[in-house]
């Protein structure tokens, strides 16, 4: 079985698609803001989607591998615009509700801060901040994919 594992490559053209885009936020979050955050290896969000990466490198390799029109391949290419649409709309929409939901918070606790000055109310814990990073813009799925399509070609030249 694991001679089998690691022959298999699809498996590694995503694996390394993945490995290579998260790294690249890591460089990209440095150019941006000018420090390294080695907390990019494992988050969400960001330039470019490492999800979308992963999966448009497993439908191209694929691909490659079982013929463009095999069943497979149909099957991996609707798997990744299933996740492109969440990657740049349901969890991108629900970053930007959560960046809304942490302001209210705010709002409220210097409100209840406030209030408590007036009068003897301790106010109640607002929680913890909710993750604003959940999803991409249009620009870091496409990078993402187009990441994921390049890596798969060239892990196949390496692989060949």
């Amino acid at each position: 079985m694991l001679p089998t594992l690691l022959l298999n490559y699809p498996l590694w053209a995503s694996v390394i698609a993945v490995v290579i885009t998260q790294l690249t936020k890591v460089l990209w979050n440095y150019k941006v803001r000018g420090t390294w955050e080695w907390n990019w290896l494992i988050q969400t969000g960001s330039m470019p989607s490492g999800h979308t990466a992963a999966v448009t490198s497993l439908a191209t390799a694929i691909g490659i591998q079982e013929g463009w029109g095999s069943p497979l391949f149909a099957i991996t290419v609707i798997l990744a615009f299933i996740v492109m649409y969440d990657a740049a709309g349901i969890r991108r929409h629900a970053g930007i509700q959560a960046q809304v939901l942490n302001r209210l918070m705010e709002d409220v606790a210097g409100v209840l801060k406030e209030m408590r000055h007036l009068k003897d109310i301790s106010p109640r814990e607002t929680g913890t901040k909710l993750k604003e990073i959940l999803g991409h813009q249009p620009i870091e799925v496409a990078t993402g994919a187009l990441v994921g399509i390049l890596i798969a070609w060239l892990v196949h030249l390496v692989w060949s």
